[in-house]
């Protein structure tokens, strides 16, 4: 499996994350807010956004890795088209990718024009 880079946010100023997720089917400007009110320890760190409305939650969680890293498990409800994504804060942590996991393996994706004896 890879990842597939579905958007780029920023760091906002209140401690949460802007930007765009972009896909051949969603072009959607979101926030993540940081959810001040986390009243069992399941409880989301971040509400997404879309204006006003909330439509998911996002975990955050660390890779085993030294120094250790945060990585955020983001869940958006959509009636028409779910998404379970990641996203990475880049090193400097003013940036991130939002990324999607391709389930197909490479072998399965073809060229324009190859067929699947090639």
């Amino acid at each position: 499996m890879r990842n597939i880079v579905i958007g780029r946010f920023k760091a906002s100023r209140q401690g949460g994350w802007e930007g765009e997720i972009l896909t051949l089917t969603i072009r959607r400007q979101i926030r993540l807010v940081p959810n001040d009110d986390r009243s069992h320890m399941n409880a989301p760190s971040f509400h997404v956004m879309l204006g006003w409305q909330q439509i998911g939650e996002a975990w955050q969680n660390e890779l085993r890795t030294d120094p250790g890293r945060y990585y955020l498990r983001v869940r958006i409800a959509d009636p028409a088209c779910s998404l379970n994504a990641i996203l990475f804060p880049d090193h400097d942590m003013v940036t991130a990718n939002l990324a999607i996991q391709n389930s197909k393996p490479e072998s399965s994706i073809r060229e324009p024009g190859e067929s699947a004896d090639d």
